[in-house]
């Protein structure tokens, strides 16, 4: 197998998890993976040494894309304030996709229920710098307390997510507006 072929393997590997976990959630099993890929399961394990850490770097891969999914379209020169609910605003055009099923790593950490699970990892450190994100926002907008306001962000933005995503709610401005208000409470600019 060549380098070339092992990449292409991997990708095919990634993609499929991605999509499969995604979908299906993370108790998928290594066969329909592997079929899905159009991989063998030994191809797999030349690659990853178990589907813990294809999930892992799955999620891993997708991590840079959903965050550039969240900011497309932002203005350089946009105020904190618009910084923020600009995260919330694509939040809701990204939910009336028929494939929006929420956040994938707040589904993630979810289903594991195991914070040292390899992508329990993941997702966390994503999820942590989106409200990383979050709290530099609100400092710089002037907030009195921004790691608060970034936790009740954090709290409006995966409820938002997992409501639309298990399609109990449409979100049609609702997690802007909320986001706004607490946005309005902190002097937020």
């Amino acid at each position: 197998m060549t380098t070339t072929d092992k990449a292409s393997t991997r990708d095919r590997l990634l993609d499929a998890a991605g999509e499969l976990f995604y979908r299906d959630g993370v108790s998928i099993g290594v066969e329909a993976l592997c079929r899905s890929a159009g991989v063998s399961k030994r191809s797999m394990y030349q690659l990853f040494t178990s589907k813990d850490e294809v999930l892992a770097a799955s999620l891993e891969r997708r991590a840079p894309e959903v965050a550039a999914q969240l900011t497309e379209g932002l203005r350089e020169t946009a105020t904190p304030r618009e910084r923020i609910l600009h995260i919330f605003e694509r939040t809701e055009r990204m939910s009336t996709d028929p494939d929006y099923l929420g956040c994938p790593f707040l589904a993630a950490l979810v289903e594991l229920k195991d914070p040292e699970h390899p992508a329990s990892k993941v997702a966390g450190i994503a999820k942590q710098q989106l409200q990383d994100g979050f709290r530099a926002e609100a400092e710089r907008g002037g907030a009195p307390d921004p790691e608060y306001l970034a936790r009740q962000l954090m709290l409006v933005y995966d409820g938002a997510s997992a409501r639309a995503g298990a399609r109990i709610e449409t979100l049609d401005g609702l997690s802007t507006a909320t986001a706004a208000a607490l946005l309005d409470a902190a002097g937020v600019k």
